[in-house]
């Protein structure tokens, strides 16, 4: 028996333990290795044995098979990091996800950086790059759906967990932006690459690690926090304020999608073509969650309000799943990070022309959870229905929420040259078909948070009249 035979029993339910397994309460009916990769022919040392696998999951409810990959490693022991990622023994050793050992991503650097080629994988690095020295990594740990290695404070190494065919949104975006030196995102260093299907695949890529820098959303959620303490206080009164910050946000923002129209080309799109597929997704979201029902023809008559807009929609290239959590402060100003879009999204979606409206309203999206997500951790009751009298600091939360979406607005505008919110109906179809998104996932994850969504639904359908995004 292989060692791939003896491995394959061990999968499933170690798969299903895995933070970035993006199949969670599904049942598996199977887990099979597509395809194996050797490396250990180049390594130096008798351990670990290194193989890159692809698996191939396959599920109960007959829906599309998925790919992820793991970087196997077999040692005789995996002590220390490696006991918690330790998937089994097979063939008389340990195996375990190698990213976890520094000698295997130790050597993954350092092949990025000749640019060898080994079976179907390339190492390559971007030209005139430059890496970390050569080091040991040690994986981020806030990370969902992928995992990142850091090595030193130079360069971070993102291997991504769910494989699909074709080139990788962000590592194109991401070369797109480099090619024209944008100082909005982290540099690009390098990538490694593959085939699924017979077709190239993103692997992992590299990046300039951006050391001591600030995480938008926890920035976010202080400037909440503070305001919530004062509660005397108006929001631009008190230290914490954010506004700021967002009004750079914005201009940030803006930027990248200026670099994003010059170097990767624009088109344009019928509003009509909006419009069918938002009402498309709420009928959908309806049915699975019910308790959009009640609002279903409001946020319908939002699209359609679109759909009989008679100029055509400027498209080009957008970040497609922009929100504070991917934005990092750093000493210079922000960055934006993971161009990958919506992960759910298949890759031909998610490497479509869009609206930078998208964008626009995720980023509003995200001021609206920062704000409603810290009051409901202070009263988990403040957006009830029932509730006889309002919340104290809902009042707070609102006024934070809208001075933060105006400033995103006016720094945009500055960057831009127009103003996001002179999109009235487009800007608010697209807040609403995140918002009925976020209803349904909030239903199957987070059922506390479904207020949050629900509240912005029932804001923006009022101010429907009104050509104002703010709502």
């Amino acid at each position: 028996m292989t060692f791939v035979e003896e491995l394959v029993p061990h999968l499933p339910e170690w798969l299903g333990r895995q933070r970035w397994f993006g199949a969670k309460g599904r049942e598996v009916s199977g887990v099979e290795v597509a395809s194996v990769n050797s490396l250990t022919t180049s390594l130096t040392d008798a351990e670990p044995l290194l193989d890159l696998l692809v698996l191939a999951v396959s599920f109960a409810d007959g829906g599309p098979v998925q790919h992820y990959q793991l970087l196997l490693g077999r040692r005789r022991e995996a002590r220390g990091e490696l006991e918690h990622v330790t998937i089994g023994h097979v063939d008389g050793l340990c195996a375990y996800d190698a990213l976890w050992d520094h000698t295997a991503t130790a050597w993954l650097l350092e092949e990025v950086r000749a640019g060898r080629t080994i079976g179907d994988m390339r190492f390559v690095p971007e030209p005139g790059a430059v890496l970390a020295p050569p080091g040991l990594g040690r994986v981020m740990s806030a990370e969902q759906s992928n995992t990142s290695v850091v090595f030193g404070e130079k360069t971070i190494m993102k291997l991504f967990r769910r494989l699909n065919p074709g080139v990788n949104p962000d590592l194109e975006l991401h070369r797109a932006l480099r090619s024209v030196g944008s100082n909005d995102v982290a540099a690009l260093q390098g990538a490694i690459e593959g085939t699924l299907g017979g077709e190239p695949t993103t692997l992992a890529m590299l990046q300039d690690f951006a050391g001591n820098s600030a995480d938008g959303w926890a920035m976010a959620l202080a400037s909440v926090r503070d305001l919530f303490a004062e509660a005397d206080l108006r929001a631009d009164e008190v230290g914490g304020d954010f506004a700021g910050e967002a009004s750079r946000i914005g201009e940030t923002v803006a930027g990248v999608h200026s670099e994003l129209a010059r170097v990767l080309g624009t088109a344009e799109r019928d509003p009509a073509e909006f419009a069918a597929a938002w009402s498309a997704r709420l009928d959908a979201a309806a049915r699975d969650a019910p308790v959009l029902l009640p609002h279903v023809d409001a946020v319908r008559a939002v699209y359609e309000a679109v759909a009989g807009l008679t100029e055509p929609v400027p498209i080009h290239r957008v970040h497609g799943d922009l929100h504070l959590g991917q934005l990092l402060r750093t000493t210079q100003g922000w960055l934006i990070l993971d161009f990958e879009g919506e992960p759910s999204a298949p890759l031909a979606e998610r490497r479509r022309l869009d609206s930078p409206m998208r964008d626009v309203a995720g980023m509003l999206r995200s001021f609206d959870y920062a704000a409603f997500f810290q009051l409901l951790s202070t009263d988990p009751r403040a957006l009830a229905d029932d509730r006889t009298a309002p919340s104290p600091l809902l009042w707070h939360a609102k006024e934070w929420t809208a001075r933060n979406r105006d400033a995103f607005c006016d720094g945009y505008a500055l960057r831009a040259g127009a103003d996001p919110r002179r999109h009235g109906p487009l800007l608010r179809a697209f807040e609403l078909d995140k918002a009925v998104y976020e209803v349904v996932y909030e239903t199957r994850s987070r059922p506390s948070w479904v207020p949050i969504p629900l509240s912005s639904i029932k804001r923006l359908t009022a101010g429907a009249t009104s050509d104002s995004a703010a709502g």
